[in-house]
C-alpha cells in the first residue's frame, strides 16, 4: 500500500469540500497522514505537544544556548520543535486550499502557540519553554521562524493580526543587532556570546518578505546589510557552505548545518529578484552546488548506492526551501529532485510501527522516542513537493 504514495504527482486529483476545490496529491496525502498522526500521538492535556513519542523519561535537551542541558520528563515540548507544526499547517494550507488545515492551524496550533508568548520582559516574544513554567531563555532565531510562518499565513489570509505578529517579531529580532562585529544578529538574548548563521540568514528573508508586503523599503535595506555581513563573516570561501557562528572575540565556529546554507541561498534568489543584482543569484548557486556537494553523501543502510544528506531532518527541509526557491529561478531541479528522492525513500523504508521517523533517513540510527520536529518537519517537506 506504501507504493501508492510514489505514484507521480503530476496529476492533481481535486474535491469541492468547503464550498472550494483544493489539491490533492500523493504527497498531501502523505503530509496529511503526519499532520493528524502528530496531534493524536504527541497532544498533552493542556493544548501542547510533548518532545517525543512515545515521552522520555530520560529526556535531554541538549540545543539550549551555553551548552545547557536540560535532563528529565519534559511537560511540553521546547517552542523551536512545536513551530514546526505552524510551519507544515501554513505549508498544507497553502498548497492545497483545503479549510481543514486553516482550522487545525487556528484552532489547535496557534492556541498552543501563545502558552510561548512572554510579554513580562520587552520587546515581547516567544521564549523557548511555554510561560506557565517560569521564564526560559528567548531565541531570535526560534522567534524568525515563526515570523516566517505569520508572513507566508498573512499572505494567505490578508488578516491584519498575522502581519502585526510578524513585525512584532522582527522588532524584537532586530533587537538583538549590534555593533560588535560590524553588525549581525545574536542567537540567544540572555547569552549573547556569537552571532549566527542560524540568526541572520532567515533574519535577511524576513525583511525581504516584510519588504513585499508592506513595501517599506526599511525591510529590504537591512535584509541587504544583514546578507552582507552573514557572507562576510561566516561563509566558507572554499566551497561556499556557511560556518555555523562567530564569536565576540573573531573566533569562528566552523560546523556546517545545511539549514544556514538553505537559509543563505533563499535569502539570496529573494535579493536577486527584488534587486536584480545578479551577484545574489551566483552566490545563491555556488552555496546550493557546495551544500549538496557536502552534505549527500551519508551511503543508505540498504542500498549503500544511494547517497542521503547526512544532517538532521528538519534542517533538510529548510534546505529545500533554499533549493527550491533557487530552481524556480534558474530550473536546476536537481538539488531539489535529490532532496526529495531521500524523504521519500526515507518515508517508505525506515518508519516506526506508530508511523514515525527518525532524524537520520539513512537507516542506520534508530531511535526509541521519536522527536517532534523530526516528525513536525516532514508536514512541510511533502506538503511543499
Amino acid at each position: 500500500m506504501r507504493n501508492v504514495y510514489f505514484v507521480a504527482c503530476l496529476l492533481c486529483c481535486f474535491s469541492s469540500a468547503y464550498g472550494k476545490k483544493h489539491v490533492t496529491t500523493p504527497y498531501i496525502t502523505i503530509a496529511d497522514s503526519i499532520l493528524y498522526n502528530v496531534l493524536n500521538l504527541y497532544q498533552t492535556p493542556d493544548g501542547l505537544l510533548t518532545e517525543t513519542y512515545p515521552v522520555d523519561p530520560e529526556q535531554k535537551i541538549t540545543y539550549l544556548a551555553g551548552g545547557t542541558q536540560q535532563n528529565g520528563t519534559l511537560k511540553a515540548s521546547f517552542l523551536w520543535p512545536y513551530s514546526g507544526m505552524m510551519s507544515g499547517c501554513v505549508a498544507l494550507y497553502k498548497a492545497t486550499g483545503d479549510k481543514k488545515y486553516k482550522k487545525a492551524l487556528e484552532k489547535r496550533i496557534l492556541p498552543g502557540l501563545e502558552q510561548y508568548w512572554d510579554d513580562s520582559r520587552l520587546p515581547a516574544c516567544y521564549q523557548s519553554y511555554p510561560v506557565k513554567y517560569g521564564q526560559h531563555g528567548r531565541y531570535y532565531d526560534d522567534n524568525i521562524w515563526v515570523a516566517l510562518d505569520y508572513c507566508d499565513y498573512y499572505q494567505l489570509t490578508r488578516k491584519p493580526a498575522y502581519l502585526k505578529k510578524a513585525i512584532d517579531l522582527y522588532q524584537y529580532i532586530y533587537s538583538g543587532w549590534s555593533d560588535e562585529l560590524g553588525g549581525g544578529i545574536f542567537w540567544c538574548e540572555q547569552q549573547k556570546e556569537a552571532k549566527h548563521t542560524c540568526s541572520n540568514a532567515p533574519s535577511t528573508v524576513l525583511g525581504v518578505k516584510l519588504y513585499r508586503l508592506t513595501k517599506d523599503k526599511k525591510y529590504l535595506d537591512k535584509a541587504k546589510e544583514t546578507y552582507a555581513w552573514t557572507k562576510k563573516h561566516l561563509c566558507d570561501p572554499t566551497d561556499y557552505v556557511y560556518w555555523d557562528n562567530v564569536n565576540l572575540k573573531g573566533k569562528v565556529s566552523k560546523a556546517k548545518y545545511s539549514y544556514n546554507s538553505g537559509q543563505m541561498i533563499q535569502a539570496g534568489v529573494l535579493l536577486y529578484e527584488e534587486t536584480g543584482d545578479k551577484q545574489y543569484l551566483l552566490d545563491a548557486q555556488k552555496t546550493a552546488a557546495g551544500t549538496d556537494a557536502f552534505f549527500r553523501i551519508q551511503a543508505d543502510k540498504q542500498d549503500p548506492a544511494i547517497k542521503v544528506h547526512k544532517d538532521m531532518a528538519w534542517f533538510n527541509v529548510i534546505l529545500l526551501r533554499g533549493f527550491k526557491s533557487l530552481s524556480k529561478v534558474d530550473g536546476n531541479t536537481t538539488y531539489v529532485k535529490a532532496l526529495t528522492e531521500n524523504a521519500l525513500h526515507a518515508w517508505k523504508n525506515y518508519r516506526d510501527t506508530n508511523g514515525l521517523l527518525g532524524r537520520d533517513w539513512s537507516g542506520h540510527k534508530e531511535e526509541a522516542h521519536k522527536w517532534l520536529l523530526d516528525n513536525a518537519c516532514m508536514i512541510e517537506l511533502f506538503a511543499e513537493m
